[in-house]
């Protein structure tokens, strides 16, 4: 059975996403963290999206910079961005840098009776910035569900490592 994965508009320029994960915040954060395992669930599948390349240099400071192919585009698509703090296996937080009206975005991990509680904040410059996203598809409303679906399987896998 599916978890549900919640999206709750916190103000006119935040939203927030909430999931539990079965595993402990330190294998969740990794599967954040490291670019073998990002491109493992960061694109839901239904979205027709694959990953290019994918680089990550995930420390405070560091950037990271993904790259997408849809079929029914003739250019691939760049994400990128800076990590503006990184705390070890409980905050990550980092630009989105490919318009100006990208957000902030923070996802923090903490463990709760042997799960992870995890919440994803998309803070956007604007109304507007964060109203068009949402029409868009590309906030955690899009398909947050699905992609955290995936790295639920994902970290089925990775087991108690």
């Amino acid at each position: 059975m599916k978890k549900p994965t919640t999206a709750v508009r916190k103000s006119d320029c935040e939203l927030a996403v909430t999931r539990a994960f079965d595993g402990p915040p330190r294998v969740v954060f990794e599967a954040w963290t490291k670019p073998e395992l990002i491109q493992r669930w960061w694109t839901p599948k239904s979205f027709g999206i694959s990953f290019v390349s994918c680089e990550a240099d995930v420390r405070t400071g560091g950037t990271y910079r993904f790259v997408f192919s849809h079929p029914a585009a003739e250019q691939p698509m760049a994400f990128f961005g800076r990590y503006i703090e990184v705390t070890p296996y409980s905050r990550i937080v980092w630009t989105n840098e490919e318009s100006a009206d990208g957000p902030v975005s923070t996802v923090t991990f903490e463990e709760k009776d042997g799960k992870t509680l995890l919440v994803l904040s998309e803070v956007y410059p604007s109304k507007q910035a964060m109203e068009d996203a949402i029409a868009n598809g590309s906030t955690g409303t899009g398909g947050a569900g699905e992609q955290f679906d995936e790295l639920d399987e994902l970290l089925v896998t990775l087991g108690e490592r």
